[in-house]
C-alpha cells in the first residue's frame, strides 16, 4: 500500500461516505505521539464553501478546489511541544488509510507559510475555522476519489546511497 501513496490532486465529484472518514480518523489516532500525549485535533471539512476558502489558504492548497474532503491537521502546543512531529505522523497515517480506502489524497502544507502580506496561512485557516490560539495548524489534506491516474512507486525511486550502516558514509 506504501507504494500506492501518492499526491492526489484533482478529485472526482464524489462525497466520500461517512463510514470511510471515520476508518481514516481512526488510523490517525492510531498513530505513535511522544509519550503517548497525543496532542492531535482534527478538523474535518465537507462543506464545499468552506473547503472553497481552505484552497484560497495559499497557492499550494489551490488543488482543494476540487476535494470533496478536507482535514486540517492541528497540534496542541500545550500538550506537546513535539506536537509538529505527532501531528506530521498523524497526516501521514491519513494518507495512508485513504490510499488503502481507494481515495487520493494531498498534503497542503500551512505551517509557517503566508497566505499574504499581512497574515500567516496558519491564522487565516485558524479564523476560518475558529481554531483556539494554542491549537496549531500544520496542514491541510485533500481526500478524494482519484480523477488522475499516477502509477505506484518503482523501485528504482529508493535512494540506497542515502543509507548509511553503521556510520554516515559507509554503504550497504
Amino acid at each position: 500500500m506504501v507504494k500506492k501513496r501518492r499526491s492526489i490532486r484533482r478529485y472526482q465529484d464524489r462525497k466520500v461516505p461517512r463510514e470511510y472518514v471515520e476508518k481514516i480518523l481512526e488510523a490517525a489516532f492510531y498513530s505513535p505521539s511522544s509519550m503517548n500525549r497525543r496532542p492531535w485535533h482534527f478538523v474535518v471539512v465537507d462543506d464545499r464553501e468552506i473547503i472553497q476558502k481552505l484552497a484560497n489558504t495559499r497557492r499550494a492548497l489551490r488543488f482543494l478546489e476540487t476535494a470533496p474532503l478536507a482535514i486540517v491537521v492541528c497540534g496542541d502546543e500545550t500538550i506537546s511541544s513535539a506536537w509538529v512531529f505527532d501531528a506530521s505522523i498523524a497526516a501521514e497515517h491519513i494518507q495512508l488509510a485513504a490510499t488503502a480506502l481507494g481515495l487520493g489524497a494531498c498534503w497542503g502544507h500551512v505551517l509557517d507559510r503566508q497566505h499574504s502580506e499581512e497574515k500567516s496561512a496558519e491564522d487565516y485557516v485558524r479564523e476560518l475555522l475558529g481554531i483556539p490560539e494554542h491549537v496549531r495548524v500544520l496542514c491541510v489534506i485533500g481526500i478524494g476519489y482519484p480523477a488522475e491516474d499516477k502509477e505506484e512507486h518503482k523501485e528504482e525511486e529508493i535512494m540506497w546511497d542515502r543509507v548509511h550502516w553503521n556510520r554516515f558514509g559507509s554503504t550497504l
